[in-house]
């Protein structure tokens, strides 16, 4: 499959995406406990705030009665669609098949298992419409919270984050949190990715944050799944996550501001194209 990223120029890039049109990216795997509860509450919420979206659902070759559900409520819900990604599987791949498919001028990515609030991406939306490029979603900032988070998943996110901010001498505490929101572009200029698992949700924005995107930072919160198996598996994912820790701080210190110039460019030509 050819990816949208592969474009010649900035222009084009743009233009594969509608403007105003906000995608919210759910990978899912057998998540049929809780994926119509997850969809219809966010098509719910973001209908009623008037937010023009698409709810990409990437069925990540669930074998429970995901695709089903799927298939019915494509018929109830008009702006849902979902793609079927092709092995190899896994978290990463699913992500990186919707980031590839994605409709909108921006793209969540939101968990299927109803741990992520609607009104979180609501208020994200809100916050990427004053002009920044990234919204990152804090759950340990005031204003954040955490719902049944088991306490030795709690302790290493907290060891983890804390090993980030002093690498990356950035003030944002919660680099692990899957839920967060970039401009088309951005997903453009974080290419390639190279995490293939949980690791991915940490190459993203530790790469916007290298390349040098703008990024907002709004509390949200988090609920433990009710029901189902979590995917994220602490021993297979550690090394895994230094991997992708150590190679973008490698980036960012060989890199110093060769970036700059470049983001700096693509706002420009950004605010050229749109007038």
């Amino acid at each position: 499959m050819s990816t949208r990223w592969e474009v010649q120029s900035l222009a084009d890039w743009e233009r594969a995406g509608t403007p105003g049109l906000l995608s919210v990216l759910i990978p899912a795997y057998n998540e049929a406990g809780h994926l119509e509860g997850t969809l219809r509450s966010l098509h719910q919420t973001l209908s009623s705030e008037l937010i023009d979206h698409e709810l990409l659902v990437v069925n990540d070759n669930s074998n429970d009665q995901t695709e089903s559900i799927l298939q019915h409520l494509c018929d109830e819900i008009p702006t849902l669609r979902y793609v079927n990604n092709d092995p190899p599987n896994g978290f990463g791949f699913a992500v990186r098949t919707g980031l590839a498919e994605f409709r909108g001028d921006a793209v969540a990515t939101y968990m299927a298992d109803n741990s992520d609030d609607p009104a979180d991406l609501v208020r994200f939306y809100r916050k990427l419409e004053e002009g920044y490029d990234c919204v990152f979603g804090s759950r340990f900032d005031p204003g954040g919270k955490t719902i049944d988070y088991p306490a030795p998943k709690w302790l290493l996110n907290r060891l983890g984050n804390r090993l980030i901010q002093a690498l990356f001498v950035t003030r944002y505490n919660d680099v692990t949190n899957a839920f967060k929101l970039y401009r088309r572009h951005v997903i453009a200029g974080v290419q390639p990715l190279m995490a293939q698992h949980f690791n991915l949700t940490v190459e993203l924005p530790l790469k916007a944050m290298v390349r040098g995107y703008s990024f907002a930072v709004v509390p949200n919160s988090w609920t433990n799944r009710s029901e189902g198996e979590s995917k994220f598996h602490i021993r297979e994912m550690g090394s895994r996550y230094f991997f992708i820790i150590f190679y973008a701080w490698l980036e960012k210190m060989l890199s110093k501001e060769d970036y700059k110039g470049r983001t700096d460019l693509w706002r420009s030509q950004l605010q050229v194209w749109r007038k």
